[in-house]
Parts: C-alpha cells; structure tokens; sequence
C-alpha cells in the first residue's frame, strides 16, 4: 500500500507541474518581441520596396545640394 501511495504522489507531483508549466507565462515577452520586430521588418521591407527609388533620388539631390566641391550649385527645396 506505501508503494501505491508513493507513485500516486509522483504522479500527481508531475501533473501538477506539467500543469503549472503550461499555464507558465515566461518567455511569453521574449516571442511577442520577436513577432513584433519580424512585423517591424516587413513593413520596412515594403516601404522601401515601394519607395525605394524616389528615396535614392531624394538622397541623391540631397548629396549634390551639400557637395563642396562645385561651387554656386543652386538647389530648390
């Protein structure tokens, strides 16, 4: 009877922490902020997919505007 008694106790020892492992929410932060930084990456991903060449332009004139090498360059805002 001791014996049954001691292998009733494990098991429900074991269920309860299986139990309190699944309810368990560490680690919970850790998989929402990889979600959220993949999302993150994909919207960027879209925005310079989409205006990705008018950014490349803008850049561009933006370098030509500060470049000290040419002198009395005229740029527009």
């Amino acid at each position: 009877m001791n014996s049954i008694n001691m292998v009733l106790t494990r098991v429900m020892l074991g269920v309860s922490s299986l139990r309190a492992r699944l309810t368990e929410e560490r680690g919970q932060d850790l998989l929402e902020y990889a979600l959220l930084g993949g999302l993150i990456a994909i919207a960027l991903t879209g925005i310079f997919l989409i205006f990705g060449t008018a950014l490349v332009d803008m850049g561009n004139n933006i370098a030509a505007c500060i470049d000290f090498d040419t002198l009395g360059t005229s740029c527009t805002p």
